[in-house]
């Protein structure tokens, strides 16, 4: 017999000041969560030279940080249902503070990784559902709605924001001011949590799932290991050897990507059964599979995943052709980006004030529509001579979409299930974005970077400025450094090929990496696409909170109203 779930417990203050106090922290909290997943794409040289290591190490520090996020964030969700949600937030910043210091005086990869992925990832998964939970327990009716907005607005403009800092502090600082600053907003935020009411699910025994936790960790690792080292290994034939920790295993002419990818998925399905048992013996699960049965949370849920995995993308893409192409430096090549962050910021508020108006599902709808207009519109603009100027466009139009997304669906997902549930819910939620967000760097970077290496090799061997005894020796030796160009590099060609050679090296490089990003952003339009079918499932109706099942409701209610 499945587990009766108890009422949250809120303890709230409806003064103005702590209500809309509260969700500036909390939309300071996601911020920062936001900016250090985005705050390295464009900082790689400067580390890579001041660690003395390479890129593919690096590339880890920045997708191990979104996969923490992914494999904890349900866990932490739970935790904060069972031990406090303010609580949970306040470890988080904690945990997020420390990771950032130990992150700022690394001398190593390793140390790197410790502090930057694991400490402070640890940190945000605690942090990252609390901040929606917390909104859902505090804002009801439209100020949830204007709520939400804000913190969808934040939310939009936090990824872009990313490089923006970070190559401005890069190329006036350091780029391990990047993680200093967190201790002075961890600090705010600490001071800031006087402003937020706690909020608990009543449990007789508070238990955590620990299989529970290491089934769902350990399969969405390895599906996501196997999305990334993709690039590296092949996606079924081998292209390298298997090499990991310093050990070397034989899979013969087996790529490790599938095997990942499909170990992956087992111990994820084995969770779903695991979940399954759990709740039918009457204990305590760590996700309820309740709310996979619930098609609006579901939804909602998808269309989040979706929505990140094509900004993640872009700020991937975008990028690589800003430096590469047009020679930008770290800074500019976030100044670029923040036309789509300014109009994601201004966009979701007002998307919220229409919400009164016009149905929530039709504002995503819409907002999902200018997403695919918008890749569309960049994949036709960009070309060899496209400066950012000619980006704006296409990225305001991206931004705004972007924007009245994420100040709806945020509030539409979440309004599907009841108060006590809120903790699990917004952890699956963000589980969602942090796996659409880490599959879109993975898949479309992989990609980008194999369609430059191709798009090389064509372009050298059709080449008529190429003499034909250059083009062999010339083509092995740019294709081994195609890699390169993803952070702005360009091929090193010995000093005795004569310059009319290395120019038309360099035309070709340049063409093989518009054409490249033109790929990416056509991927990007198919992934808006999938995102407006998914859309189809969202409730037509005005009342967004009319996706709870009649039985949890009046229970969440009446829990809030014993509270007050």
């Amino acid at each position: 017999m499945a587990r009766q779930r108890v009422p949250a417990s809120c303890t709230e203050d409806e003064s103005f000041f702590h209500k809309w106090g509260s969700l500036l922290v909390l939309s300071l909290a996601l911020a920062i969560i936001l900016i250090d997943a985005t705050l390295l794409n464009v900082s790689l040289k400067a580390i890579i030279g001041d660690l003395h290591t390479d890129i593919q190490k690096v590339q880890w520090v920045i997708t191990a940080y979104s996969l923490t996020l992914a494999a904890l964030t349900i866990t932490g969700g739970r935790l904060g249902d069972l031990f406090g949600r303010k609580r949970m937030f306040m470890f988080g910043a904690v945990l997020f503070g420390v990771g950032s210091f130990i992150a700022s005086i690394s001398t190593s990869v390793p140390m790197l990784i410790v502090g930057e992925s694991i400490i402070e990832g640890i940190g945000a998964a605690l942090m990252m559902p609390a901040t929606a939970s917390l909104l859902v327990s505090k804002f009801r009716g439209r100020d949830r709605a204007i709520a939400f907005g804000v913190w969808g607005g934040v939310a939009g403009a936090s990824t872009a924001i990313g490089p923006l800092l970070g190559g401005w502090l890069t190329t006036n600082f350091s780029w391990r001011w990047g993680f200093r600053i967190n201790l002075f907003v961890v600090a705010v935020l600490l001071i800031g949590s006087g402003l937020i009411d706690e909020c608990f699910d009543v449990e007789e025994k508070p238990t955590l799932d620990i299989l529970g936790v290491l089934l769902s960790s350990l399969g969405l690792f390895s599906l996501v290991f196997g999305v990334i080292e993709s690039s590296t290994y092949g996606w079924w034939k081998a292209t390298a050897p298997f090499s990991e920790f310093g050990l070397s295993w034989q899979l013969g002419a087996h790529s490790i990507t599938p095997i990942a990818i499909a170990v992956g998925l087992v111990l994820l399905a084995a969770f779903l059964l695991w979940e399954r048992h759990v709740e039918r013996a009457g204990r305590t699960p760590l996700v309820s599979l309740e709310l996979f049965s619930n098609r609006q949370f579901m939804s909602g849920a998808l269309t989040t995943g979706v929505i990140a995995m094509g900004q993640a993308g872009l700020i991937f893409s975008i990028p690589v052709f800003l430096q590469a192409v047009r020679g930008a430096d770290a800074f500019h090549t976030g100044l670029a980006l923040v036309p789509s962050s300014i109009a994601a910021f201004f966009a979701a508020p007002a998307a919220a004030f229409l919400t009164h108006r016009i149905p929530a599902k039709q504002l995503i709808q819409f907002g999902l529509l200018l997403n695919v207009i918008s890749y569309a519109l960049l994949r036709q603009t960009l070309n060899v001579n496209s400066t950012p100027a000619d980006l704006i466009l296409g990225l305001v139009i991206q931004g705004t979409g972007l924007g009245i997304v994420l100040a709806q669906i945020n509030n539409l997902t979440l309004s599907a299930v009841s108060v006590q549930q809120a903790g699990e819910a917004s952890g699956v939620n963000n589980t969602f974005r942090q796996l659409g967000s880490t599959l879109g760097t993975a898949v479309i970077g992989a990609l980008l970077i194999s369609t430059i290496g191709a798009g090389l090799v064509t372009g050298l061997q059709a080449s008529a400025a190429i003499p034909a005894q250059y083009k062999a020796q010339i083509t092995s030796l740019v294709s081994k450094q195609s890699s390169a160009v993803e952070f702005g590099g360009g091929a090193q060609i010995p000093a005795a090929v004569p310059q009319s050679i290395k120019d038309e090296i360099t035309k070709v490089s340049h063409q093989a990496i518009t054409d490249a990003n033109r790929q990416a952003l056509l991927i990007g339009t198919i992934v808006a696409l999938f995102g407006l079918l998914a859309s189809a499932w969202l409730p037509s109706g005005k009342d967004v909170e009319a996706g709870r099942s009649a039985a949890h409701r009046p229970q969440a209610e009446d829990a809030v109203q014993g509270d007050r």
